[in-house]
């Protein structure tokens, strides 16, 4: 899968409530762009910045690194992310049985009107697991144009203590072309 993008849409909503750092919590950063979220290539697990300058006068100037984060809704449009590329019972060791999505079983599947429906159920399914959604507005599958074994996964999510909408892209790849 490739791909996913994430934005706050325009929606229906009307502005943003503050957000709750106890709602969305922090996270190392995973995803570098959530707008074009492809870095999953080896070797690009977390991301680092530029430390701010610690160092005492005089000391010697060097250019330490620390780890980036994600904070609020950021956060959990990449946790939304995560959880669709992770396979229900995958963490199912560490205590997270349900945790994930079914979109990887449609890889290798027709693309049929059986199977978008398949791709939207799974989808709404990840999402309403996830507790830091208030609600799911919509979510529509759509053949790629570029690419017919495709389908692009549009979902208009809440957050919780939002009034704005989150907007998700998320690509599955099949097999076949659309009818």
């Amino acid at each position: 899968m490739s791909t996913p993008t994430v934005g706050t849409g325009t929606g229906t909503g009307t502005g943003t409530a503050p957000p709750r750092a106890a709602h969305f919590g922090t996270d190392l950063r995973l995803l570098g762009d959530l707008l074009t979220a492809e870095q999953r290539e080896r070797g690009s697990d977390l991301f680092v910045a530029p430390r701010p300058q610690t160092a005492l006068p005089g000391a010697p100037a060097s250019s330490p690194q620390d780890l980036q984060r994600v904070e609020g809704v950021e956060d959990l449009q990449q946790a939304l992310v995560l959880r669709f590329l992770t396979q229900v019972g995958e963490l199912a060791h560490l205590g997270h049985p349900t945790y994930g999505s079914r979109l990887h079983e449609l890889i290798g599947e027709p693309n049929t009107v059986t199977t978008r429906n398949r791709a939207r159920l799974f989808a709404l399914q990840a999402l309403l697991d996830e507790p830091r959604v208030a609600a799911v507005r919509s979510i529509t599958v759509e053949t790629d144009r570029r690419r017919p074994t495709w389908v692009d996964v549009r979902a208009s999510v809440v957050a919780i203590d939002q009034v704005t909408e989150l907007n998700l892209v998320f690509p599955v790849p099949l097999e076949g072309g659309a009818p």
